[in-house]
């Protein structure tokens, strides 16, 4: 459930798109993902992540610290109160600096255009520096133009001992909340066209919500406030995999219809060309 620069294998993928609003940031979506990574390449690899945000620098990344088990909360929470459901529906400027921090046990390059990134990867340790196909970043440039690409580099290492990924940014469309699920482990573009196997959790929340919706979340006790204050109080979602395939694409859902509570909403989602 994502993209690497080199052949890879991921595993128990989990998930998470919440929107809230900030008491200092206004209304923002905050970003979860995690998995199980194993490094095939010959050398470095990195995890490639589409932003649907215009607005992102290194101090969005939020630190897991001793809570590094935030999304497997999460999906104990909605494993409590949800059975695995069957089906799901089917949806069809100048060059910015490309930002580059570690994280974790990322090196990360934040560009508004992936075409900048090659030129960047020389800040890039050489034991987490990949090899880029230029056809992956022509695939971003052309169907995702409005959104912030992570190059998340690692290498097998870091895998093994990697926290979950968290952070927020103004969205683009503040009603639609999605989280990036293109599958590609070879290096090369995705293809649309193709059916996947899948193998993760997919969950969202919002704090908008009545007071009786979804799964309740329990963080432990001495998380840290800057932490807590992203995170939501209760989520709903399923998990996707028992051997199942989907088109490619990512996952979605509207904010009218995450006010249900009712996870047979949420879309798969094809990106298209501009």
């Amino acid at each position: 459930m994502c993209i690497s620069t080199g052949e890879a294998a991921f595993s128990g993928t989990i998930a998470y798109c919440g929107r809230q609003h900030h008491r200092v940031h206004g209304l923002v979506h905050v970003l979860g993902y995690q998995n199980t990574a194993v490094n095939l390449a010959d050398g470095p690899n990195a995890m490639l992540l589409h932003l649907p945000t215009r607005q992102l620098t290194p101090r969005q990344f939020l630190s897991a610290g001793r809570a590094g088990d935030v999304l497997h909360r999460m999906v104990a929470a909605v494993e409590r109160v949800a059975a695995t459901a069957e089906g799901i529906a089917w949806m069809g400027a100048e060059p910015q600096p490309v930002q580059v921090f570690d994280h974790d046990v990322y090196t990360v390059l934040l560009a508004d255009d992936p075409a900048a990134v090659p030129a960047a990867l020389w800040q890039v340790p050489p034991h987490r520096r990949p090899d880029l196909d230029p056809d992956l970043l022509h695939f971003y440039a052309e169907h995702f133009p409005d959104h912030t690409i992570a190059v998340c580099c690692f290498d097998n290492a870091d895998a093994q001992r990697a926290k979950p990924l968290l952070l927020w940014y103004p969205p683009l469309d503040p009603e639609r909340l999605t989280v990036p699920a293109l599958d590609s482990h070879t290096g090369r573009a995705p293809d649309l066209d193709a059916t996947v196997p899948v193998d993760h959790w997919v969950l969202f929340s919002t704090d908008q919500a009545p007071a009786d919706w979804g799964a309740p979340v329990v963080y432990p006790e001495n998380m840290r406030h800057r932490l807590s204050a992203f995170l939501p109080t209760a989520v709903v979602g399923r998990h996707y995999g028992r051997g199942q395939n989907l088109p490619n694409g990512d996952f979605t859902i509207s904010h009218r219809d995450l006010l249900t509570g009712d996870p047979d909403r949420i879309e798969r989602l094809q990106p298209t060309r501009r």
